[in-house]
Formats: structure tokens, sequence, C-alpha cells
């Protein structure tokens, strides 16, 4: 399983490998790039700044042990008690960082990892 490189974000961007991407994104365990689903969050909360339990359940994938979350430039980004929950339940570990934070500890995971990046706040 080849998980790909995070080279670089800025408001609005992330760069995977050499692709500048311009929307939030899922990165799952097979390394394939999707964008993030964010009205599964938006729909519950009015923002994709809390992680519905939905989107936890779209987000998780059987076998992760460990999910990187780029919680945008500044960090706004949280799982609401639900998505904290089901991940506890699951056996995965979430690790919580604003995204740029968030790219180093990515590139240096090892195993089973998938990571959610948003880009703006």
């Amino acid at each position: 399983m080849m998980k790909p490189a995070i080279t670089d974000t800025s408001f609005g961007t992330i760069t995977v490998g050499s692709d500048l991407i311009e929307h939030d994104i899922v990165i799952r365990l097979s390394g394939q790039v999707k964008k993030r689903r964010k009205k599964l969050s938006k729909a519950v909360y009015g923002t994709s700044h809390t992680i519905s339990l939905d989107e936890a359940r779209h987000v998780y994938e059987e076998g992760a042990q460990r999910l990187i979350v780029g919680a945008g430039q500044q960090g706004m980004v949280e799982l609401s008690d639900e998505a904290t929950t089901y991940f506890e339940k699951k056996g995965c570990k979430v690790d919580l960082w604003p995204t740029p934070k968030a790219i180093e500890r990515w590139n240096e995971a090892q195993g089973a990892v998938i990571g959610l990046f948003h880009i703006t706040c």
C-alpha cells in the first residue's frame, strides 16, 4: 500500500504528489485521494467544521488503525462526540492537527492510516 506524500498546503489548496487540489480531501487506505463529502456534516451542523457521525462512517475503512485529520490552516475542524465515540469503538486512533502539522504527521505515518484534510480555516 503506497501512501501518497503531501508536499504543500496553503489556504484553499493542498498538493498531493504533484497534484494541486482545491477542495478538502480524504485519503483512503489504498492511497486513493477522494473529495471530502462535507455535506454529510453540513447537513447536521450547518458547517463542515464539525465532523458528524455520518461523515465519520463514510471516512472510516475496515482495518484503519489511525485517522489523521488536517483540521484546517487554523485548526477549526473538530469531531462531534458521536464521531469520536464511533472511531473509539472501531479502535481507530484519531490525530487532529492544524493542516500544516497534520501533513508532517501524515508523511511520517506508518501502517493502516487514512487521512482527512480541510484546506481553508
